[in-house]
């Protein structure tokens, strides 16, 4: 009997991924979307990934009932730069029926826009902001142009306080040292889950440009250790709202998911 496939990456969170841009500004190093598309597929040159680019056939197409969670953004956040587009799409998706997870590094401005736009449809968006640290030297290395931990703090908080279902994503874990003390800071806000995950590839996906880098990428590597993930667990594991990328379920010895969309 052929063992069903196990279900990876996005695809525990969401059976479909919807973007509409290409390109980020917040320019995170561990990112797999500029690997996929500069690196991988060398669609746009690495100067010009930093650029927003809306992608009009993706903005202006109709999006059908799909048959679970849709996540959007994936490859993308949400910014300034591309509000308008992403507003256009959501509700696109929203109009027809689907139940939204909507993923992003929180700009408060934008987050509060989606919830005065969205309200009416709080039932069906789950917001899950990407939160990897609180530590303002580490996220400015690795996520040098996006939002501060404070930032989205009070992204999270907003959309919580106006009744809107709220999630987190500390994927990847940037700072094993103080993430526990975090996710109790987070929780209050939080009213459906919080995911951790590691770095993945990085020897594929973050280039080694100096000794920063490599003193970083040790202190990664070194904080996602088994053992370090097996003790975390012991910390976090008795939380209810703690859920495990399968990065983390693998070590772990935890059953994989065997169907896309489930978040669990």
């Amino acid at each position: 009997m052929d063992k069903k496939a196990d279900i990876r990456g996005t695809r525990e969170w969401a059976v479909a991924e919807v973007n509409c841009s290409r390109g980020c500004p917040h320019g995170c190093r561990y990112c797999y979307a500029r690997y996929d598309q500069v690196i991988r597929r060398q669609l746009i040159p690495e100067a010009d990934w930093l650029k927003c680019c809306d992608l009009p056939g993706e903005i202006d197409k109709s999006r059908p009932l799909y048959d679970g969670q849709v996540m959007f953004p994936a490859a993308h956040d949400i910014i300034p730069e591309n509000l308008e587009s992403c507003v256009k799409v959501i509700g696109k998706l929203l109009g027809a029926g689907n139940r939204v997870l909507i993923v992003s590094k929180p700009h408060l401005d934008c987050i509060q826009r989606l919830c005065r736009e969205f309200y009416d449809c709080r039932d069906r968006i789950l917001f899950r902001f990407t939160i990897t640290a609180r530590n303002a030297e580490i996220l400015s290395f690795w996520e040098p142009g996006a939002p501060v931990y404070q930032e989205r703090l009070m992204a999270l908080r907003s959309c919580y306080e106006r009744g809107f279902i709220t999630s987190v994503s500390i994927e990847p874990m940037l700072h094993r040292e103080d993430v526990v003390q975090m996710v109790y800071e987070l929780l209050p806000y939080v009213s459906h889950s919080i995911w951790i995950g590691k770095m993945n590839r990085i020897d594929t996906r973050v280039s080694r440009v100096n000794a920063q880098f490599d003193k970083e990428i040790e202190r990664i590597t070194l904080g996602q250790s088994d053992q370090e993930l097996r003790l975390l667990y012991e910390e976090l594991g008795h939380e209810d709202k703690i859920r495990w990328k399968e990065s983390v379920k693998e070590v772990l010895g935890l059953p994989l998911a065997t169907k896309a969309g489930l978040d669990l």
